[in-house]
């Protein structure tokens, strides 16, 4: 899967604080993808006042997982859409295994099924650590001791299932994302160039 190829279509998954808004970033910019954060897309919708946004965000503000039906159909827009581009980078979606089973089935047929799922592996207490951190450091309004923890158990319960789920179906990377995000990001492209082209 190198570089220079015309198209690809990845899932980051991992827990938030994982470094998946960064990861994400750079995967996109190598492989000319476009780069869609489910988070980034939700709180637009928040801040402009959306009826989505306005729907979504009592979810939000509780570190809740926002409800499939709200998800689904904004995300798929972005991958599946009239407008939507060849190459994509998903990021903070799906988080539950009923997301990943509809957006598999509605893609079925298109050029747009997933190639890769790459897991950001992280500890528990790194997790918080880091998610405290960014809380400190002046980050998103979500970012409260409290919150922070009923996000991470949150994903604890309802995105980790994904794992199994994508293992079955041969697509999982696991990464090892403790360290620098330099050192993390050659070893989502070390796996990613030692794929064979799945097309």
């Amino acid at each position: 899967m190198a570089a220079s190829r015309d198209s690809i279509r990845l899932l980051l998954l991992g827990a938030p604080g994982s470094g998946k808004g960064t990861q994400g970033v750079r995967l996109a910019e190598r492989y000319s993808a476009r780069h869609v954060s489910t988070g980034d897309l939700l709180r637009a919708q928040v801040e402009a006042g959306t009826p989505l946004g306005q729907e979504v965000r009592p979810f939000m503000d509780r570190g809740d997982l926002v409800p499939d039906e709200l998800i689904l159909s904004m995300v798929l827009a972005e991958i599946l859409g009239p407008t939507s581009a060849p190459s994509y980078v998903l990021d903070g979606f799906p988080r539950t295994v009923a997301q990943a089973t509809a957006a598999y089935e509605q893609a079925q047929g298109t050029d747009r099924l997933l190639q890769a799922v790459v897991f950001l592996e992280l500890g528990h207490d790194e997790l918080l650590a880091r998610l405290e951190q960014r809380g400190l450091d002046g980050g998103r309004s979500d970012d409260t001791t409290d919150t922070i923890r009923h996000r991470i158990e949150e994903y604890e319960a309802k995105t980790l299932p994904l794992l199994d789920y994508y293992e079955g179906r041969d697509l999982l990377l696991r990464i090892d994302a403790v360290g620098a995000v330099d050192e993390v990001t050659q070893r989502i492209f070390r796996a990613l160039d030692a794929l064979p082209d799945r097309g």
